[in-house]
């Protein structure tokens, strides 16, 4: 059989770990330019406004790949419920078709409904060779999201804990390590570089803080772990000396979204627990999370939470106006970031700054008080 060449969109670090999946299953992976402002602004020009960002970015992706490379095959992840994430296959089919180009656009769906057809769409193209080279594509896919994961927890746990100078070392450090997890196609090497990056972390000299600011990051997957269209948030508040908990990691999402759903393990009830006294139905995208989450920032007594969603996503929009409930009765701050193509750099990065600002002066107040109580 031919070896097909596949485009995929770019979300995070995923591209990582999706490379070499489908390179190991036997097709050839072509993958996107670095997103940039110009495929936000291409996808945008042939979407409809009102469309979500990860749509529009996601379509820039495609046409930049379309432009200079010559795919055989695109392949996307479908969604189920009322998030219209489950919609944009079809959507962005149509549009590509209409620009010209009419190449197979195959929308994988989540496997607990749909494992027959996410089958068939692979062993289309591959045939027999599908499942002599899958256990080796799952393993070395694992191996990878897990890695990339690892590395970026040691990053945001140790970087509060350093200097200016060293937190920028270790951002640099981890774009190093991440290039050479990409560039391997061995799990054994993976295991070498994860241990070096651990002896390499464990070198940079400690400067240990008893007032650490923490700050949880919730919302939507896209723009939690895409930082070029949330403008780096989680490596500027690392850099700012914040202790970041980021509440999705890709290889979490794997064995939660795939694994234990096809398995139909309910591993959302302690969520649905945690956000009970406010939220009491499915709303769809990662609202949940979002609720469960920022109840669970102020019980641990996190400094602040930030929310990243796409302007109009229906099930962060229903999550934003409960988190300011929740805000306003167990005194956690929050700041929610919602973006779109009209989004300013420079207006962001400065609500982000203006909220480093009210956590440090609110902790600041609050520590004064005690002990003015205290002496009294």
């Amino acid at each position: 059989m031919p070896r097909y060449k596949v485009t995929i969109a770019r979300m995070g670090t995923s591209n990582i770990f999706l490379r070499s999946f489908l390179e190991e299953l036997g097709f050839e992976p072509l993958l996107p330019p670095p997103i940039t402002q110009e495929t936000l602004s291409l996808g945008s020009r042939y979407t409809p406004e009102f469309a979500c960002l990860p749509l529009k970015v996601n379509l820039g992706n495609y046409l930049q790949t379309l432009e200079t490379q010559d795919p055989d095959l695109i392949f996307m992840a479908g969604g189920i419920g009322p998030c219209r994430f489950g919609l944009y296959g079809e959507v962005q089919k149509e549009i590509l078709r209409s620009l010209g180009y009419d190449l197979p656009f195959i929308v994988i769906e989540p496997p607990k409904k749909h494992f027959t057809e996410v089958i068939q769409n692979f062993t289309r193209f591959l045939g027999g060779k599908f499942w002599r080279n899958l256990p080796r594509a799952i393993r070395i896919c694992w191996c990878k999201a897990k890695v990339t994961d690892v590395l970026d927890k040691m990053t945001l746990s140790l970087a509060p804990h350093l200097s200016v100078e060293w937190r920028k070392e270790l951002w640099r450090k981890r774009d190093e390590f991440l290039i050479a997890i990409d560039q391997t196609g061995k799990t054994g090497r993976l295991k070498a570089i994860l241990a070096e990056a651990e002896e390499v972390f464990a070198s940079f000299p400690q400067e240990p803080r008893a007032d650490v600011f923490r700050v949880m990051v919730v919302g939507e997957i896209y723009t939690v772990l895409e930082p070029a269209v949330n403008f780096q948030v989680e490596r500027r508040l690392s850099l700012m000396g914040i202790e970041v908990t980021r509440t999705i990691y890709i290889s979490e999402w794997i064995w939660q979204q795939i694994i234990l759903n096809f398995l139909r393990i309910d591993w959302q009830k302690s969520l649905r627990e945690e956000a009970k006294p406010y939220l009491s139905r499915f709303i769809g995208g990662h609202g949940l999370e979002t609720v469960a989450y920022t109840v669970r920032a102020a019980r641990r007594h996190y400094d602040g939470v930030v929310q990243l969603a796409p302007l109009g996503c229906m099930p962060e929009v229903a999550a934003m106006s409960i988190i300011g409930q929740v805000s306003k009765e167990r005194q956690i701050p929050v700041l929610s970031l919602l973006m779109d193509e009209h989004t300013a750099e420079a207006g962001a990065l400065t609500r982000i700054e203006a909220f480093v600002d009210l956590i440090q002066n609110r902790k600041a107040r609050t520590s004064s008080g005690l002990g003015s109580r205290a002496r009294s």
